[in-house]
């Protein structure tokens, strides 16, 4: 395993690799691609996709780094190509599929934490089992924390769906964690 020395200030090596040094456009993706492919893998359930999107977002960092204007983290640039990517990704393989407003409950039910000692691998593949649109919204909101307004307008769908969307993904895996037969932590 290689060790990469972290960078303190990232702005030398940012600008480095803007100017197509190689060494400096490594080292930016030694530092960030675990996180990144962590990113893509939220949203892509098969990993050798989401690998290929974190790469294919990576090009796309490196191409228009220029537009970095180092106004926020270049940690959260970085990711939000990340999470369009994923979309664009779940969009070209139609995976993306929202119900109409006509399905939306009018009562949004209050929704109940649970709090249980799952392992992150297992609440993973209760994402996973999620449809593409209510998982991308839930990840977008509970993860990501987009507000529904920005989501709606990444996704294209209207601020209903967005909440729709979340509250039916929000019920849903509550549904799976009863299944599995999980306490609700009221012990």
């Amino acid at each position: 395993m290689k060790i990469i020395s972290l960078h303190k200030n990232y702005s030398k090596l940012i600008a480095k690799a803007g100017k197509g040094n190689r060494k400096a456009q490594h080292d930016l993706f030694q530092l960030f691609s675990p996180k990144m492919q962590s990113v893509c893998r939220q949203y892509i359930k098969n990993n050798d996709i989401a690998e290929e999107v974190m790469l294919t977002g990576f090009l796309k960092v490196f191409t228009h780094l220029h537009s970095y204007k180092a106004q926020g983290s270049f940690e959260g640039w970085i990711r939000r190509i990340m999470v369009n990517e994923s979309i664009s990704q779940l969009r070209r393989d139609k995976k993306l599929n929202f119900k109409s407003e006509k399905e939306i409950e009018n009562s949004i039910e209050h929704v109940a934490y649970i709090e249980t000692e799952l392992e992150v691998e297992e609440i993973q593949k209760m994402i996973d089992s999620l449809p593409d649109g209510y998982k991308t919204v839930f990840i977008l909101y509970a993860v990501e924390g987009y507000k529904h307004s920005e989501i709606a307008e990444l996704l294209q769908i209207s601020e209903s769906t967005s909440k729709s969307q979340l509250f039916k993904a929000r019920k849903m895996l509550q549904s799976k964690v009863k299944q599995n037969n999980i306490s609700y932590g009221t012990h």
